[in-house]
């Protein structure tokens, strides 16, 4: 670690912006799996009554507000009908996705809700849904449960969601990950799918950490994003695929769950800009609320025996990568990068300390290429060796 007499940066989480939301062209929103199964459910249930299909329904939604969907179709013995997912301006993987819902009467007077082909089993604890049951999140449920008991009254039914391609979807997803096999999850907290929703990445990275501390886990493995985690599985093959966290923006979120959840260790595997923003305090560090501290880095720079010309550049760099090259042509990138490293594990067990708890942290520093560590808290991770 860096010395007790090195000035420590002051720790900030800041919120996620509504400038984040708004943007010159607005986007549009769409509708979750869940309030889409919901509508599908409805329609269905509309038509073991009736014996006709309706064209649209409405639903009640978690904000009190209803809401009309087109249903696409349906057959009538047993009860089914389609409705198909608008994720709005969403890059949802499950945009287009045919949520197909059959609703059949029962005598107990319950309804009950079942996964079909697609939707995914819950396997692992952690998740706050039964394990061997259909990954069915409680605010859906409860949103298909009203729209069928609207039209049903008392009158039990059995209500089966099926999703034609899930399983295929699933794998662009996390859900093997959490222990969700087979299928999608049918999601939602709010029936509203908001274009790139940081909001809700913030949630599956706390999600996540609930899941590997229900697995009994005990260190959290955290990256920035696809790259940066492939060398993190190939830096601890002996971890379970469950640890392994991307975190995109929320570092501080997940380290914040970790203690929560009373998590011993957190390893950040991550690339020079991140790393950067992180040494510097910034545990949440969505692109509109933090800025790369190349002074930071030329600081660093100067440290470890940069020229006058290197410490400018540096500083005056408009990108953490380019700090990176000169670094790299000078023969001190090696002792920048693990300072920079050290000083990250700083922050971040300050940071978890504040949260309740010091956990031990380790850091590694990729390069751009997603091949190699070039730098890290521990010497003995290091892959690539500077000139």
């Amino acid at each position: 670690m860096s010395s007790q007499s090195d000035p420590q940066p002051p720790l900030r989480e800041p919120d996620l912006p509504r400038t984040a939301k708004v943007r010159p062209k607005a986007l549009r929103t769409g509708f979750t799996t869940g309030a889409c199964s919901a509508a599908a459910a409805r329609a269905a249930a509309e038509l073991l009554v009736t014996g006709e299909l309706p064209a649209t329904v409405d639903i009640g939604f978690p904000d009190g507000k209803r809401r009309r969907f087109p249903v696409d179709s349906g057959s009538a013995e047993p009860a089914t009908a389609v409705v198909v997912k608008d994720a709005g301006d969403d890059p949802d993987v499950t945009h287009g996705a045919r949520l197909t819902v059959t609703v059949t009467s029962r005598e107990d007077g319950e309804v009950v809700l079942h996964g079909g082909e697609g939707v995914g089993t819950v396997t692992k604890p952690g998740l706050g849904l039964e394990v061997g049951g259909p990954a069915i999140n409680p605010v859906p449920r409860q949103m298909i449960t009203d729209s069928v008991r609207e039209v049903l009254g008392e009158r039990g039914a059995d209500v089966t969601i099926t999703v034609p391609g899930g399983e295929k979807m699933a794998y662009k997803t996390t859900n093997r990950r959490l222990g969700i096999f087979g299928g999608i999850s049918i999601l939602g907290t709010t029936g509203i799918v908001r274009p790139f929703s940081t909001a809700s990445w913030r949630s599956s990275v706390e999600q996540a950490v609930s899941v590997l501390s229900a697995q009994r886990g005990r260190v959290a493995v955290l990256s920035t994003g696809g790259r940066t985690e492939r060398v993190a599985m190939r830096l601890l093959p002996d971890e379970p695929e469950v640890a392994f966290i991307e975190v995109g923006d929320f570092t501080g979120a997940a380290v914040r769950r970790a203690v929560e959840h009373g998590l011993e260790e957190v390893v950040f595997v991550g690339m020079i800009g991140k790393l950067t923003k992180l040494a510097s305090g910034v545990v949440m560090t969505h692109y509109t609320r933090s800025k790369v501290d190349t002074g930071l880095l030329g600081r660093l720079t100067a440290e470890f025996g940069g020229s006058e010309q290197d410490v400018a550049e540096v500083s005056e760099a408009a990108t953490a990568r380019r700090a990176y090259e000169v670094w790299q042509r000078g023969d001190f990138f090696s002792a920048c990068a693990h300072r920079l490293c050290e000083l990250v594990a700083a922050v971040l067990e300050r940071f978890s300390e504040e949260c309740g708890r010091r956990l031990r942290v380790r850091v590694a520093m990729v390069d751009f290429e997603g091949e190699h560590v070039v730098a890290a808290t521990e010497a003995r991770w290091v892959t690539w060796q500077s000139r």
